[in-house]
C-alpha cells in the first residue's frame, strides 16, 4: 500500500510540475505576443520561397516573422501574408512590401520606405473593413528583387525568342555573302583613299587658300559698300533735293492748268450746246449746196450753157 501511495505522490507533484510549465510558457507567449504587431500583406505574385516562420526584415534588420500563407477567397489572384513584427519596428506611411529570394530557395519579406514624420499605418475608426479587412493593417507592396525577374521572365523569354529569331535571319547564308561584299568594298574604299591622301591633303590646302581669298573678297565688298554708301551721301542727296523741286513745280502748274479749265468752263458749256448744234445745221446745209452744184455742173457738161435755161429735149422716136 505504501509504494502505490509513494507512486500516486509522485505522479500527483509530476502532473502540477508540467502545468506549471505550460503555465509559464503561455505566459510567456502572451507577454511576448503583446510586445508584437500583426500586419496583412496581399501579394500578386508567386511565393515561392515563403513560408510559415519565414524572416521579415525592415531595411535588412530582423523585425518578425510570417505567422500564415492563405489565398485570398474574395480574389484568389492574391495571396494573404500575416506578418507580426516588433512593436518598435517603424511601420509608416510610405512602408512597402517585397519578397526577397535567395539562390538557397528560401524568401523572407522585405520591408522599407517608411518616411519619417509620417502617421503609422492603422485602422481607420470609420469604416475599417475597407482599409483592414480582416482586423489589421495592410501593408502596400511592390514588385522588386528576383520576384520582378520572375514575373516578367515570360515577356524576356518571348522577346529573347524573338530576337533570335530576327539574328538568325538577318545572319543567313545570303546575308554573310552580302556582308563579306561590304567589307570588301570598305577595304578598297580605304585603300583607294590611302593611295589619295597625297592629291586629298593638296585640295584641302587649295580649299584653305580659296577660303582666306573668299575672305579678303568679303572685306574688300565691305569697303565698296562703305564707299558706295558715302557716294550716295554725296551726290545723289542733292539730285533727290532737284527733283524733289521739279516735282513742286509740276504741282504748282497742274493746280494753275486746273484753275485755268474751271474758268473756261461755262464757255466750253455754252459752244458745246449752242454753237456746235448751229455749225451742224450749217455743215448739212453745205452739203445739200455741194450736191445741187454737182448736178448744175453736169447739165452744163451734158447740154451745154442752154441747159440751164430750156427743159430738155427728149429724144426723138423712129420706127422700125
Amino acid at each position: 500500500m505504501e509504494t502505490r501511495s509513494n507512486h500516486v505522490l509522485v505522479g500527483a507533484v509530476v502532473l502540477i510540475l508540467l502545468a506549471m510549465v505550460a503555465i509559464f510558457t503561455v505566459w510567456i507567449a502572451r507577454v511576448s505576443g503583446g510586445a508584437e504587431r500583426e500586419y496583412d500583406i496581399f501579394f500578386r505574385q508567386s511565393v515561392d520561397g515563403l513560408a510559415k516562420g519565414s524572416s521579415v526584415t525592415f531595411s535588412g534588420v530582423p523585425s518578425g516573422q510570417v505567422k500564415t500563407i492563405a489565398l485570398w477567397k474574395p480574389d484568389p489572384q492574391f495571396v494573404r501574408v500575416r506578418i507580426s513584427v516588433n512593436d518598435d519596428t517603424p511601420i509608416l506611411r510610405g512602408t512597402t512590401a517585397t519578397i526577397q529570394g535567395s539562390f538557397t530557395g528560401t524568401s523572407t519579406v522585405s520591408l522599407d520606405g517608411a518616411i519619417k514624420g509620417q502617421a503609422p499605418i492603422t485602422c481607420p475608426e470609420q469604416n475599417p473593413q475597407n482599409v483592414c479587412p480582416l482586423g489589421v493593417p495592410v501593408i502596400p507592396t511592390k514588385t522588386g528583387g528576383i520576384g520582378a525577374i520572375l514575373n516578367s521572365a515570360p515577356q524576356l523569354l518571348e522577346r529573347l525568342s524573338t530576337l533570335t529569331e530576327r539574328l538568325t535571319g538577318m545572319l543567313s547564308d545570303k546575308n554573310q555573302a552580302s556582308i563579306a561584299g561590304i567589307l570588301d568594298n570598305t577595304n578598297r574604299l580605304t585603300d583607294a583613299l590611302a593611295d589619295r591622301g597625297p592629291e586629298i591633303a593638296a585640295t584641302l590646302a587649295q580649299t584653305r587658300v580659296a577660303i582666306a581669298q573668299a575672305g579678303t573678297a568679303a572685306e574688300q565688298i565691305g569697303q565698296l559698300a562703305e564707299t558706295t554708301n558715302g557716294v550716295l551721301a554725296q551726290d545723289v542727296k542733292p539730285t533727290l533735293a532737284n527733283l524733289n523741286a521739279t516735282i513742286k513745280s509740276a504741282r504748282e502748274s497742274t493746280e494753275t492748268l486746273n484753275a485755268a479749265i474751271g474758268d473756261a468752263r461755262p464757255g466750253l458749256t455754252t459752244f458745246s450746246k449752242q454753237t456746235i448744234p448751229q455749225v451742224n445745221q450749217l455743215v448739212r446745209d453745205l452739203r445739200v449746196t455741194a450736191a445741187s452744184l454737182s448736178a448744175i455742173s453736169e447739165r452744163v457738161e451734158q447740154g451745154g450753157a442752154s441747159s440751164l435755161i430750156g427743159q430738155q429735149k427728149l429724144p426723138e422716136y423712129k420706127g422700125k
